[in-house]
């Protein structure tokens, strides 16, 4: 079966083709990305600007074209932050919906938590043990633990990379006294998620995965992404803290100059390395794993997961378990791509 996801972030609108069947791993056959940084198109009264809705409804509509033209059979379209948080997301919906015939899925913080969570556990296994899993987006952080494929403990924070930066920094580069001061604000908000990771125990393999987690380990010495996804990268809180002092003093179109650095996300690094810091600090972890795959593999296995293996969405019985979750897809039906549900 070939699938094509829709990943709607804060930054960018990515879109991912897979070929992939029930059992089997997902292999990546084609992927575009639309810069549109949606976050910073929100106005002060919290809404998406009628100029983001209209850029974003032309990057579905793109994607949509782009999915049919290379045959796939489904096409699940999703957006997490910068959606979920706009106070027009009602009206920016069924706007895009009208214009595009997509459906566009708003997951829930804790849901995109749990969806990547999935996907480490996947890509390292049983032997991960008791996992932890923290991923930092454009408008939030993620965190989720625990021994099965659904974990004990999923918490969204809205710590993101680019809500940190554009709600703490007015300079660029930030000051000292920015830097500082978002540090022990950071520490704060993070004092009550420590806690409850700490009420789980001691996590076997400790995990990090987005671009900005992969972005720093890069810039601190991780093999780059030409090396292939199994090649093992890992960032250290020692490299984080060296690299900090190194980045924090340098202008957002300076970093972009920098490998493994993109343009899209430069003005954001600092901002999500000090995010990186704070969660590792307050986990006290000394290392982190970075997993090449996040929530757009775990929205792909979730879809895998509910196939009867016929390429057909299997029924399940919701009462059977609080935490499961059905799938409702439709096939393309004379050039129109499906959509994909997903129900808790």
């Amino acid at each position: 079966m070939r699938l094509g996801v829709l990943d709607v972030g804060s930054n960018t609108v990515h879109l991912l083709v897979v070929d992939a069947h029930r059992g089997a791993h997902p292999t990546p056959m084609h992927s575009e990305k639309s810069v549109l940084r949606l976050t910073e198109q929100i106005t002060g009264n919290g809404e998406l600007t009628k100029e983001g809705a209209d850029a974003l409804a032309r990057s579905v509509e793109s994607a949509k074209a782009s999915a049919a033209r290379l045959g796939c059979e489904e096409f699940m379209a999703f957006a997490t932050s910068a959606v979920r948080d706009a106070e027009n997301s009602p009206k920016v919906l069924r706007r895009i919906t009208e214009r595009t015939g997509v459906e566009l899925e708003v997951l829930s913080g804790t849901e995109e938590a749990r969806l990547t969570f999935l996907a480490v556990r996947r890509w390292f296994g049983w032997s991960a043990g008791n996992l932890l899993v923290l991923d930092i987006g454009g408008g939030s952080l993620e965190v989720a633990m625990g021994w099965d494929e659904d974990p004990a403990l999923a918490e969204s924070l809205p710590l993101g990379a680019g809500r940190i930066t554009r709600t703490r920094f007015s300079h660029d580069p930030p000051l000292r006294a920015e830097l500082t001061e978002t540090s022990e604000w950071l520490e704060e908000q993070l004092a009550g998620l420590a806690g409850k990771v700490a009420g789980l125990g001691r996590p076997d393999r400790a995990v990090a995965t987005s671009k900005t987690f992969r972005s720093l380990a890069r810039l601190a010495g991780a093999a780059p992404s030409a090396a292939g996804p199994r090649v093992r990268r890992t960032l250290s809180a020692t490299a984080l803290r060296q690299l900090i002092a190194f980045i924090s003093r340098m202008t957002a179109a300076d970093l972009a100059e920098l490998e493994g650095v993109s343009s899209s996300r430069a003005h954001q690094l600092v901002g999500g390395a000090l995010v990186a810091r704070a969660a590792m600090r307050a986990l006290t972890l000394e290392e982190l794993e970075i997993c090449p795959w996040a929530l757009r593999e775990g929205v792909i296995l979730r879809r895998l997961d509910h196939s009867n293996g016929s390429g057909e969405t299997a029924v399940t019985d919701e009462r059977s378990s609080s935490r499961k979750r059905t799938g409702d897809s439709t096939p393309l039906d004379d050039g129109e791509v499906g959509q994909a549900r997903w129900k808790r």
